[in-house]
């Protein structure tokens, strides 16, 4: 089931408003939290960007440089966009926390952190139901997690994930500013805003494995290469499917090459009919196999 963009425009939107609130609350307010929560707002809006001119190159025509298509720029933009929220987005946050420890510096006008985490709770929070919805509608009775490293389409969980992170990490920089006024300790900011970094890397790590296994390539789903496999066996004179290998190029393209043993003594046009009759059975059924070789072999 094809994925919608809606997710991708919802975060990109109010992760950009988000952003440039925190940096200015950032500025005014000298919240350690709060600066690690604007880079982290501002490496999401990057990444939708990225997210986008994946899916955009993706979707070009196979040509003579690129004879299977350009379905795997999504991959690889998922990889980078992985890597950015490891680098930008836990990278800098730790560094921030960590220079706010050793330098610490008592939060000034921390109500207006609050407002400007309230309207990014707000906020987030919409974007990731957004998101929740649209995965929920594409893994069905799936369990979650088997939904996660099954799905073939990053730009579903990536955006997931990301306003997952966004909304957790509102949390603990609101968690943070509020017990540092509290107990008069700026120490706490500083803490609050390493665990955002390690928040973010933790996701990272979880996106870069996904986005990384795709990129490798992936093989289609087992039960459905042995319809596959059933399929072909359907004709009268395919004894055997000897060897059935594919892998995804796209979350809707998939590479088949599937080695047949033929019975014996059948003519060469009886062959190449019996050979587009298997190959347009399986895309009747399966059309995401848009790639499919059949190999007769012997012996």
């Amino acid at each position: 089931m094809p994925a919608s963009k809606t997710p991708i425009y919802t975060a990109f939107a109010a992760n950009l408003a988000i952003a440039i609130t925190k940096i200015v609350a950032a500025v005014f307010t000298g919240s350690s939290a709060m600066v690690s929560e604007g880079i982290h707002s501002l490496v999401d809006t990057s990444n939708e960007v990225l997210l986008l001119l994946g899916i955009r190159k993706s979707q070009q025509p196979a040509d003579a440089q690129r004879p299977f298509g350009y379905g795997k720029e999504l991959y690889f933009w998922s990889f980078v966009v992985s890597l950015l929220f490891f680098a930008l987005g836990g990278g800098f946050s730790v560094y921030e926390g960590i220079e706010h420890l050793m330098h610490p510096e008592e939060v000034k006008n921390p109500m207006w952190n609050y407002v400007v985490l309230g309207i990014a709770f707000l906020f987030d929070g919409f974007s990731f139901i957004t998101a929740i919805r649209e995965f929920n509608r594409q893994r069905g009775s799936t369990p979650f997690w088997q939904a996660v490293h099954q799905s073939k389409d990053p730009s579903t969980f990536v955006v997931l994930f990301e306003d997952a992170a966004d909304v957790i990490g509102i949390l603990i920089a609101f968690t943070g500013i509020l017990l540092g006024q509290l107990l008069h300790n700026p120490y706490i900011d500083g803490i609050a805003s390493v665990m955002i970094g390690l928040l973010l890397t933790v996701v990272a790590i979880l996106l870069v494995r996904e986005s990384r296994s795709l990129l490798m390539g992936e093989s289609a789903d087992a039960d459905e290469l042995k319809q596959v496999t059933a399929i072909a066996l359907q004709n009268q004179h395919v004894e055997k499917v000897a060897q059935c290998l594919s892998m995804y190029l796209a979350p809707e393209e998939i590479i088949l090459v599937l080695k047949m043993h033929f019975k014996p003594n059948i003519s060469s046009e009886q062959l190449a009919s019996d050979i587009e009759l298997v190959r347009a059975g399986i895309q009747q059924q399966f059309p995401h196999y848009k790639q499919l070789f059949i190999e007769p072999v012997s012996g």
